[in-house]
């Protein structure tokens, strides 16, 4: 049976979470999916432990060198054979309906796109706040509004756009929903937290000054 989701995930150095970041992804609900993980040249022990894990619909790539976030989810964006792609990060986790209530949106109402809202692990505090409750074409034009993580979208659109632009090693994410409104796709914003994000030692943190430079070069696009 071909699956009907791809669910992408590049690791790298997330001992600590990954095997319970996995197994949120292997207890949902929806179960027709593909799991497709790419470790990214972890210098921990994230790729031997992923290896230990069983379960059919994970496949485990390890890339030969560091290529970072950007490149290594077009590469899996590549490998994949669902029609739908979604996201999960390697520190987060999803709840157990995730994948089937964002699926049902793409398909039964013809939606391109679909995100969630999370809860933060240590406080159960959901993000975004109060700027989920406003036209995201307006918050564009100051911040990301949307949480990487709980991406998933039509692998067409996705393609069509040019999957995710390898000119931003960072703001990947932000730079990807920008080309999504200017090809005015449809975007269904779930208000439920489905979703658990893990907000300390992640790529947001650890390079903040980095992901603002991109980020900055997104909020061009509108001023401009």
């Amino acid at each position: 049976m071909n699956p009907k989701v791809s669910i992408i995930m590049s690791v790298y150095n997330a001992e600590l979470f990954v095997v319970k970041s996995i197994k949120s992804i292997l207890d949902q609900s929806f179960k027709n999916f593909e799991f497709l993980i790419i470790d990214d040249c972890s210098t921990d022990n994230s790729y031997e432990i992923m290896k230990e894990i069983n379960d059919q619909r994970i496949k485990i790539i390890k890339n030969k060198k560091n290529i970072g976030l950007t490149k290594s989810l077009n590469k899996l964006i590549d490998m994949s054979n669902a029609p739908i792609i979604a996201r999960q990060d390697a520190d987060d986790f999803s709840k157990t309906n995730r994948i089937e209530k964002q699926y049902d949106y793409l398909i039964k109402k013809n939606y391109d796109f679909c995100v969630a809202r999370a809860e933060t692990l240590n406080f159960n505090k959901k993000i975004p706040g109060l700027s989920y409750y406003l036209p995201y074409k307006i918050i564009m034009k100051f911040k990301n509004p949307f949480i990487h993580g709980t991406f998933m979208i039509k692998k067409k659109v996705l393609i069509d756009i040019g999957k995710y632009d390898e000119n931003f090693k960072y703001a990947q994410d932000y730079k990807l929903i920008a080309s999504l409104v200017d090809k005015d796709v449809k975007i269904k914003k779930l208000y439920e937290a489905l979703y658990v994000l893990n907000t300390e030692n992640n790529i947001s943190n650890i390079y903040k000054k980095e992901q603002q430079i991109y980020a900055n070069r997104v909020k061009k696009i509108f001023i401009d």
